[in-house]
């Protein structure tokens, strides 16, 4: 933990408000992006704990984010679900966007597993493909270290990731493996961007993520995520792009989704 971290009163509050509420006693924390909260109900013995209670959690706005802590069991160990997130866009700081990752590092967390909504930049993956996250592209114009934090290069843990693959092999359930490509937001990308972003070896786009990642290594946790691909992106697809089909391409995914999670949990505990 860097002295800068130590120094944060936000992180400090927050450290302290979720030790009074005893959310502690796991390995693995699971952030869900937009419309991918539904997985927290496959957890046993589950306690929720809504943001509103915690002193320091930043709170979303955005349709798709439950706004709560799940702690549970899952396949007989005891995880933590992050059900919605904030963004940059919504006018958080970086270090605001990343306030509970590192929370979340202080109480326990060894791995934190990203998930995301994402446009498509490839034109053979449809809406509902699951795309493990080999690494990312932070277009984004923010920094969320401090000068006296290190960030690693190589953020995005290869075994984890691997792990993740196993599940996804254990579930049934198809996973591609690519780039993410972090973007600042709310307005979806134009056709020419992402032809420019294709260009560079995105294969899916989206607002968040790449930050919380960075964020979680340079804090000592290890790192791997999924995105959920839930429309093509501009120039690709032909309908216009829409929040709401985010949504409901999350619920629709829902099963898949959880399936690989669920499946590879104790593949990533057995990388820890």
């Amino acid at each position: 933990m860097s002295a800068a971290t130590a120094q944060d009163p936000a992180v400090e509050r927050l450290v302290r408000s979720l030790s009074e509420h005893e959310v502690r006693g796991f390995d693995v924390v699971y952030v869900l992006g937009s419309g991918l909260g539904a997985f927290a109900e496959r957890l046993q013995h589950a306690r929720a704990v809504p943001y509103s209670a915690l002193d320091g959690m930043p709170q979303s706005r955005v349709a798709g984010h439950a706004g709560k802590l799940v702690l549970g069991e899952l396949a007989g160990r005891r995880v933590l679900v992050q059900q919605g997130r904030v963004h940059l866009y919504e006018g958080w700081s970086a270090r605001e966007v990343t306030r509970a990752v590192r929370a979340f590092c202080r109480v326990g967390a060894r791995a934190i597993v990203l998930t995301n909504a994402a446009g498509g930049l490839r034109r053979d993956w449809p809406a509902g493909t699951l795309m493990r996250i080999r690494d990312h592209i932070a277009l984004q114009g923010r920094a969320p270290l401090a000068r006296d934090e290190r960030g690693a290069a190589n953020v995005w843990d290869e075994a984890l990731g691997l792990a993740l693959e196993r599940g996804a092999s254990d579930a049934d359930v198809r996973l591609e493996s690519g780039v993410y490509a972090a973007l600042l937001g709310p307005s979806y990308e134009t056709p020419a961007e992402i032809r420019w972003l294709a260009e560079f070896g995105a294969d899916a786009v989206g607002m968040s993520t790449a930050l919380e990642a960075v964020v979680a290594r340079a804090c000592g946790a290890r790192v791997c995520g999924i995105s959920l691909v839930t429309n093509q992106a501009a120039g690709i697809s032909p309908t216009p792009l829409a929040h709401e089909e985010v949504v409901a391409a999350g619920a629709a995914a829902a099963g898949r989704f959880s399936a690989v999670l669920e499946r590879a949990l104790p593949h990533l505990c057995a990388a820890l």
